[in-house]
């Protein structure tokens, strides 16, 4: 891990990445407003990268990092959650088919699943790797929401697959 000045500098940093960028100026084109204290370094007990707190804004673990570039992943993953919070006005993480729609996008559009990320993870798989890491990291996100069991969440990730894996926006595609 990396200490909470270390993480901030990099936190910084990763907001003059393209693609946080984009997303922060969109978030705030949709009315939602990021104020200089929504990107937060925290130190974690529970072993994860980082999470978005509705009404709080983003947390990045920094304990569980060690390069910039896994900050700035974070960063993007969880802008895009507060992103689908902001355009729709009924999302309720606590429905399992909600918070599996919005974590197929994160995974999709944040490049979590990029096969040079899955590489160093040691996965090797070349074809169809980014659809099968995407439901992989699915379901870890899905083990923190106390709302939706394994298979609740399986369920509601096979129902809402197809019309959440092809919602790109904010972007015109998949970056």
């Amino acid at each position: 891990g990396m200490t909470k000045k270390e993480c901030e500098d990099m936190i910084r940093r990763s907001l003059r990445n393209p693609t946080v960028k984009f997303l922060k100026e969109h978030l705030e084109n949709s009315g939602c407003i990021i104020g200089n204290n929504f990107i937060k370094a925290h130190h974690c007990k529970e072993s994860t990268a980082g999470g978005y707190m509705p009404g709080e804004g983003i947390r990045v673990c920094c304990n569980h990092l060690h390069i910039e570039d896994e900050v700035t992943q974070v960063v993007i993953h969880e802008l895009i959650h507060a992103y689908d919070e902001c355009r729709a006005a009924n999302l309720r993480w606590s429905n399992c088919a909600h918070h599996v729609c919005s974590e197929i996008r994160a995974g999709h559009l944040s490049g979590d699943c990029h096969y040079k990320r899955e590489l160093l993870r040691g996965y090797l798989k070349i074809r169809g790797h980014e659809q099968e890491c995407i439901r992989r990291r699915v379901m870890m996100s899905m083990k923190g929401n106390p709302y939706c069991s394994e298979t609740a969440s399986k369920d509601a990730m096979e129902a809402v697959w197809d019309v959440c894996y092809n919602d790109t926006k904010p972007f015109d595609r998949a970056p």
